[in-house]
């Protein structure tokens, strides 16, 4: 086969609106796998809820977490490369989160951590597949600090965006989805370590296939020789794909899978 590794976005993408991965989608995944495609889970969630999703699936391997601040080996929990955030560039944010009541959390590559949990975002954890560690940030922040994330209603984050436009920026701020805002090393994103790992792999970006939904996604799907949005995609990141399957509650991933498979049995 020419698609020598696939990179897949999760939320969105992968799973449908209801966090499901369904046997379609994973029998198609699994079957480019045995195929010898290398399957590298490429996502805005942490490394331990990828993780989850990667076991679903039945596959181990490489994962790009973190939007591209970590990548990591899901057998070792080895962390491979990451870009890690120094504490006083976060702190800024931290104080315009906490002044605002939104909540937040900090990310090493494998930890997830928040000073507050109310039961609106243990829920949203639970379905990320997710387990927060509570703890005060007054003292000491986590090391070495890869992604904090915000997650507020729409309207909220969008004010947001609103008031940072008006910021000159040390970190690099990215909407990973409707309710979600990641925060962020300027060299992070799913393209740039799609970028690293097939330069370790010597895979040319003509055999990678990507596959993504969300503004966070653009990056892999424009560095990608094949970049494949979700019908579900805003129009923007539709237009930095090369073309655009059906939606994720209409089983998109497989059906991109499936017409390789068919191609080339």
């Amino acid at each position: 086969m020419n698609e020598r590794l696939i990179a897949l976005d999760v939320d969105g993408t992968l799973l449908n609106d209801a966090h499901e991965l369904t046997p379609r989608v994973a029998r198609a995944v699994r079957e480019m796998a045995e195929r010898g495609a290398e399957i590298v889970i490429c996502t805005g969630r942490g490394s331990t809820s990828a993780l989850g999703v990667l076991r679903e699936l039945g596959l181990q391997g490489t994962m790009i977490t973190h939007n591209g601040a970590a990548v990591v080996d899901s057998q070792t929990r080895e962390v491979i490369h990451d870009t890690a955030i120094s504490h006083e560039q976060a702190a800024r944010y931290i104080r315009f989160f906490r002044e605002r009541r939104i909540h937040f959390d900090l990310n090493t590559a494998f930890d997830l951590f928040v000073e507050t949990l109310d039961e609106d975002a243990a829920a949203m954890y639970e379905n990320l597949l997710a387990r927060p560690i509570r703890r005060s940030f007054a003292e000491r922040l986590p090391e070495p600090l890869v992604k904090m994330s915000v997650y507020a209603p729409k309207d909220v984050l969008d004010e947001v965006e609103l008031e940072w436009q008006a910021w000159k920026h040390e970190l690099q701020t990215i909407r990973s989805g409707d309710r979600f805002i990641d925060v962020q090393h300027l060299n992070a994103s799913k393209g740039q370590a799609l970028e690293w790992l097939a330069g370790r792999r010597g895979i040319p970006r003509e055999s990678i296939l990507a596959i993504g939904n969300y503004y966070n996604d653009t990056g892999m799907l424009k560095f990608a020789g094949r970049g494949v949005a979700m019908d579900n995609s805003p129009d923007e990141v539709k237009a930095a794909a090369d073309e655009v399957t059906v939606s994720n509650n209409e089983d998109g991933v497989a059906v991109v899978l499936e017409s390789l498979l068919t191609a080339r049995p």
